[in-house]
């Protein structure tokens, strides 16, 4: 079997798809993209194509040392991201070519079904409880916020009180049998992480996320060391590599994004020396179809699962929701706030070719937001 072509599809609201075809008609399908530079990601999966077409596509550990290694220079969050599409798909093909899901194939499945949670949001502590009952509505059993809007290098009470508000609505009406995690979106200066932290142990997150930026990783150690709180990174980090240092510092839930980070491939061995550290897996996912349902599969075989990020109803798909591409919608419908392993083939996702071809004509330009503080400097996003 020989790879004979390779095609990437702009789709809205801020996606990138990637197909793959062979000589004996199995077709596999990956999501590469960094989100707000969707094409730069594009002309590197082309760029990338070059090498693959001719090849085996079931020789998918050469391919991606070849894809990450061969070009001399590496890493970062094109390169990665373009890899991790490819490797998507070609995963995808071989469960179609063994007949087997792709969680087979890395081992066999660990568990039946799969925790996700949903993200919710509102500027005001009211607006934050309305959208997670609503969530609690629907059978989540656990949800994530963002916990502010720009911060100061050095906050004041009052903007340290409103993220606390914010959480403390949520946890009231979640109750103590269902989980918020909180993301800082790397937001905070460390010297507001150590404040904020201290102060929203009492309100028991499933974890903080990005506290730091990716940046700042050699940071972690002291705040692992004054946080009684469970802290995740990982959603701007590409490689193993990249990931030692946090893992190294305590953090307690490395954050992959399987369209980011190498792929199932890569995420995998990201997963395996989480496990040696202790630390648990809960993969970055705001994304589409087929990057939520290579996660599923990493996360059915993966025994230091955590839980996994999911964007149907997220604020982003104006456009289109996940399932708009999807044949059929059954993979990612969540029961009791679960989604439940199946054994059809490959990724266990059925694209809407004439869907995505007929939408990727049109394509998208999604940028993300520059935020700036009162005095007009740069703030974080």
């Amino acid at each position: 079997m020989k790879i004979t072509r390779l095609e990437t599809f702009l789709v809205p609201p801020r996606w990138l798809f990637c197909r793959i075809e062979t000589d004996e008609g199995i077709v596999g399908w990956g999501e590469p993209v960094v989100e707000g530079r969707a094409e730069v990601v594009r002309y590197a999966v082309d760029t990338l194509a070059e090498y693959l077409i001719g090849e085996d596509p079931l020789r998918i550990e050469d391919h991606w040392q070849v894809l990450t290694k061969g070009g001399f220079y590496r890493g970062g969050p094109i390169l990665s991201s373009a890899v991790a599409g490819i490797d998507q798909a070609l995963w995808d093909i071989a469960g179609k070519t063994y007949g087997a899901p792709v969680h087979a194939l890395l081992g066999g499945p660990v568990r039946d079904r799969v925790r996700v949670y949903s993200w919710v949001g509102g500027d005001e502590p009211a607006q934050i409880a309305d959208a997670v009952a609503a969530q609690v509505e629907a059978g989540f059993t656990a949800v994530k916020m963002n916990a502010s809007g720009r911060m100061l290098p050095i906050a004041g009470p009052a903007d340290t009180d409103h993220i606390l508000d914010r959480v403390a609505r949520a946890r009231e009406v979640l109750g103590p049998d269902r989980d918020v995690a909180v993301d800082f979106h790397g937001r905070l200066t460390p010297a507001n992480a150590r404040r904020i932290l201290l102060r929203l142990d009492g309100l028991h997150p499933l974890f903080v996320e990005e506290p730091l930026l990716p940046d700042q990783s050699h940071l972690f150690d002291g705040l692992v060391a004054a946080s009684p709180v469970p802290l995740a990174t990982g959603e701007r980090l590409y490689s193993r590599a990249e990931f030692l240092t946090p893992l190294q510092a305590g953090v307690a839930v490395v954050q992959p994004d399987l369209s980011h980070a190498g792929g199932i491939s890569e995420v995998r061995r990201i997963a395996s020396l989480a496990d040696t550290f202790g630390a648990h897996l809960a993969p970055h996912c705001p994304l589409g179809p087929i990057a939520l349902a290579a996660s599923l599969q990493v996360a059915f075989a993966t025994p230091n699962f955590l839980i996994q990020e999911q964007s149907l109803g997220i604020h982003y798909n104006t456009e289109a929701d996940f399932l708009s591409y999807v044949m059929d919608p059954e993979p990612f419908r969540f029961h009791h706030g679960h989604a439940i392993r199946t054994g059809a083939p490959g990724l266990g996702v059925t694209i809407d070719e004439a869907a995505v071809r007929a939408i990727g004509t049109r394509g998208h330009t999604w940028r993300n937001p520059v935020w700036r503080h009162h005095d007009h400097s740069f703030a974080e996003w």
